[in-house]
């Protein structure tokens, strides 16, 4: 999937407002539908051009200065589309919202090319081949399930990323946690790559700032239902940060440790909790402003089956 797709033609004079502004910076305020660093990217391919000149982006901008560009969209993505199955929430022009269900890798990656939610995708909407990661502005692990927001075309995907940098995006999850907890509360703590196992994140001073907003949604005899509102959005967060306060995920391979089976649970709730081998965590909310209309939207997805087997299990 590569080839020249698309030429965008964009062209404008520079406001007197932005005069004396490093030239990039001031393009990105001009055409407000795509970031700074695709128009560096356009300026670093000879595509702008700032009164017939190609300029350098630390110029500096001057008011009344012409500007035309002519930036060749290439497709993004060399992956392959795969007929597999998605649960569509939403779609229009512009986004796609999915329900992604527990065991589908979101990106591939080196030894696992197929069968991921990318493949799906280019499949559905074979288009999403131009963009970044096939739209996918934010992620969801192999084994949580859930609400996920894809791009459309790449003003979209601008937008969505600035929503997400600014945190406007609401992210609410259903966590399933070890022991009892009696009220709310938020862990502010930074992740970063864990010191010794570098495929694990963990708390760890000078890594990147994480913080996770916390209420009860149900108290088991030996277990806490959560929802979890994400302020941050790091690797791993809600996992990370459960374990941190010592109410890991059930569940969980990498940070639940070993697994806890409650006196009094009858053999076949038993047989269910053992059977349960991923971490029990659900997007179920996703809010955000529709990046064309500027509507607010909002979409909930209800737990898979076997989150709610486990719970009932558990109660």
């Amino acid at each position: 999937m590569s080839g020249e797709l698309e030429v965008i033609h964009l062209q404008g004079e520079v406001p007197e407002a932005l005069s004396g502004q490093r030239l990039d910076a001031a393009l990105a305020r001009m055409f407000p539908s795509y970031s700074r660093s695709r128009i560096q990217q356009w300026m670093e391919a000879g595509w702008v051009r700032v009164d017939g000149e190609t300029p350098r982006r630390r110029d500096t901008a001057l008011g009344g200065a012409r500007v035309v560009i002519e930036a060749r969209v290439e497709a993004a993505s060399e992956d392959r589309a795969e007929d597999i199955p998605l649960e569509v929430i939403y779609e229009d022009d512009s986004l796609l919202v999915i329900n992604k269900p527990p065991g589908l890798v979101t990106h591939p990656a080196a030894g696992n090319r197929e069968g991921t939610l990318v493949n799906a995708l280019l499949h559905h909407a074979p288009d999403l081949a131009a963009l970044p990661r096939a739209g996918i502005v934010h992620r969801l692990d192999k084994e949580t399930s859930g609400l996920l927001v894809v791009a459309r075309t790449l003003e979209a995907h601008t937008d969505l990323v600035r929503q997400l940098q600014a945190r406007t995006v609401g992210r609410e999850y259903l966590a399933l946690v070890q022991g009892v907890i009696v009220a709310g509360g938020t862990v502010d703590a930074p992740i970063g790559r864990h010191p010794v196992d570098r495929k694990r994140m963990a708390v760890v001073a000078g890594g990147k700032e994480a913080i996770t907003h916390y209420r009860v949604e149900a108290r088991l005899p030996h277990h806490t239902l959560l929802r979890v509102r994400l302020e941050t959005g790091r690797t791993h967060q809600i996992r990370v940060h459960m374990a941190h306060v010592h109410h890991p995920i059930v569940g969980d391979p990498v940070y639940g440790g070993r697994l806890k089976v409650p006196a009094g649970l009858s053999e076949a709730d038993q047989a269910v909790l053992r059977g349960f081998r991923r971490q029990a965590l659900h997007a179920a909310r996703l809010e955000l402003v529709h990046p064309v209309t500027g509507e607010e939207m909002g979409w909930e997805a209800p737990m898979p089956e076997d989150f709610a087997a486990l719970l009932e299990a558990l109660a």
